[in-house]
């Protein structure tokens, strides 16, 4: 082999070497493999070509170029604190923290430079706006309220950038120390006030308990006269009855029964007992016996 075709011989490979380098280069420039975590903005010539998604992409090697790898994943602002006016004019600081991310990443890297620096200036400024229109009780009273409303003006308000508010947290109000001491002692007012009102029911409730105890207690005695002046009459009624069947001889048989009882009780005592009684009521026992003889 003379020395031109070992001169050619190495032409010949070195042709295929930078074939094969080549060829490497171009599907290094072409093939894109993008995380699940991001998504890359593709540019032709200077202009928006396409945005490509979690995956293998291929694209035009030496034309297309990747100019933005964008992560769409959650984000969180630095908490952030603002002052605002209430409507009954009451100084407020408010901590508040937003969570966001972005979907259409063509939108956030042409429409807007820092994204975290206008999301917190829109954020100040829609959480100033809200607190105006409520009084400090409803601030404290109806945060719930309050986060959906931020959230709801501030995703309409960075919707042109592509970017979703996902979460809005107002972590704490504050107040300065002059309104806590008015607070405090408005506090402690209001606990004496329901302190005073619940003593002055339980008193109202024990007279009510002790006026029902007495009323209750004279029904019951109402109702027990009640029943015993029935039993008399219905007494009465059974006498009269027995008068009405059996003539005035029942009723002079009772009257001796009890005149006999009466002496029997007599003389039934302790000790000996001296008995004086009148002629007419001898007579009057002796009626009795003979009638309890003729029974």
């Amino acid at each position: 082999m003379n020395e031109q075709e070992i001169i050619d011989a190495l032409s010949g490979g070195l042709l295929y070497i930078l074939g094969a380098v080549f060829l490497v280069i171009v599907i290094f420039k072409g093939v894109r493999i993008v995380p699940q975590s991001e998504k890359f903005v593709v540019e032709r010539f200077g202009r928006l070509k396409s945005v490509l998604g979690p995956g293998i992409n291929f694209i035009v090697p030496f034309l297309d170029v990747v100019r933005h790898k964008v992560s769409i994943l959650e984000r969180q602002l630095p908490n952030a604190s603002q002052d605002a006016i209430t409507r009954d004019n009451v100084l407020v600081e408010i901590d508040t923290s937003v969570f966001y991310r972005i979907l259409e990443p063509e939108k956030t890297v042409y429409r807007i430079r820092d994204v975290d620096g206008a999301i917190s200036t829109t954020v100040a400024g829609i959480v100033r706006a809200e607190i105006g229109k409520m009084d400090l009780d409803e601030v404290q009273s109806n945060r719930s309220q309050l986060i959906a409303e931020i959230k709801h003006s501030v995703e309409s308000a960075v919707d042109d950038w592509g970017i979703e508010v996902t979460r809005a947290e107002i972590l704490d109000v504050n107040l300065d120390q002059a309104t806590r001491d008015a607070m405090l002692q408005q506090l402690n007012a209001e606990r004496a006030r329901r302190a005073q009102v619940t003593e002055a029911e339980g008193k109202k409730r024990a007279v009510e308990l002790s006026a029902d105890a007495e009323l209750y207690a004279a029904e019951q005695t109402a109702k027990a006269r009640r029943i015993q002046a029935e039993a008399e009459a219905f007494a009465t009624e059974v006498v009269a009855k027995a008068i009405a069947d059996n003539g005035l001889s029942a009723a002079q048989y009772q009257v001796a029964l009890k005149q006999v009882e009466a002496l029997n009780a007599l003389g039934n005592g302790d000790g000996k007992q001296t008995i004086i009684v009148p002629a007419q009521a001898i007579e009057a026992f002796g009626d009795a016996f003979k009638m309890l003889k003729g029974k």
